[in-house]
């Protein structure tokens, strides 16, 4: 699933290559990635984009006071095209779900694989009336995102720190994988009540949120579309790494499987050593 990291990548890229240009039309492939129904798509013919913007893992591509916004899900990407092909796409092959053509021949599909299609498009006069953004917490690498916002943010949660980091409503755009990365910079077990955090490791978590998107985001910079998902994978130290050694201490890294995820630890840097129970067998260990 595309992150924070990938998206701001996105946003630049697209900022890049749209702003200034004219929407020659907006093909929605797939029926379920349409999300809204007025204004209709046909009302972004002949606008000019003017900015692309971001909130949390949503793109927002801004055009003559309309904003076309974009949340990839789990399995949607995108794929820039210097040279559209010249005949409508056809519904029902492939992963094509939505096509946005420019004037110029050029423009952009959003794909998805696999069979559950939760990619949502959404054309707006206020990004506020699309309920996923309005509901979204702080973006974590803004200005004003300092210590004392993220202690605030914490106060009160009864979770485990894994969860509140992925909670879209408390922070905007950090997921499954930059969670796992968080909380091994921080070296902290992800099923550590927030609770329970001393104020020493409340500024360790900070930092290590923070540290670790703006690594993401500037080894993601001036990185092409097409390649974001192996610069992602590559950046990575320890989600998506079962079985191989910890790059920090050389332990073997773990996992802890859920119904539709997993995520993964380093022992020795993150649970003093104790392997975590799988939570589909037995109780998690603290």
């Amino acid at each position: 699933m595309p992150e924070l990291p990938e998206v701001e990548a996105l946003r630049a890229f697209l900022d890049d290559h749209l702003t200034g240009k004219e929407i020659a039309r907006v093909l929605p492939v797939a029926i379920s990635v349409l999300k809204t129904y007025d204004p209709p798509l046909s009302a972004l013919e002949g606008a000019t984009v003017t900015s692309v913007g971001r909130y949390g893992k949503f793109l927002d591509i801004q055009a003559d006071g309309l904003h076309l916004l974009i949340h990839l899900a789990r399995a949607g990407w995108l794929r820039w095209r210097d040279t559209l092909p010249s005949g409508p796409p056809r519904p029902g092959k492939g992963p094509l779900a939505l096509r946005t053509a420019l004037t110029g021949g050029d423009g952009f599909d959003l794909t998805e694989a696999g069979t559950a299609k939760r990619l949502a498009v959404h054309l707006v006069h206020d990004p506020a009336e699309v309920p996923g953004v309005a509901r979204l917490g702080p973006d974590p690498l803004a200005g004003s995102f300092d210590r004392e916002a993220f202690a605030a943010l914490l106060a009160g949660e009864r979770r485990q720190i894994k969860g509140a980091l992925r909670d879209q409503s408390l922070i905007a755009g950090v997921g499954n994988a930059y969670s796992d990365e968080i909380l091994h910079a921080a070296r902290m077990s992800p099923f550590k009540p927030v609770r329970n955090l001393t104020e020493d490791e409340i500024t360790a978590l900070y930092e290590a949120l923070r540290t670790t998107l703006a690594e993401a985001v500037a080894r993601s910079r001036g990185v092409e579309a097409g390649r974001l998902k192996s610069e992602k994978r590559s950046g990575l130290r320890v989600h998506g790494r079962t079985g191989e050694p910890c790059p920090v201490c050389g332990d073997t890294i773990r996992e802890v499987s859920f119904s539709d995820s997993s995520l993964q630890y380093c022992p020795t840097c993150q649970t003093g050593g104790r392997p975590l129970a799988d939570r589909r067998l037995s109780r998690l260990l603290k």
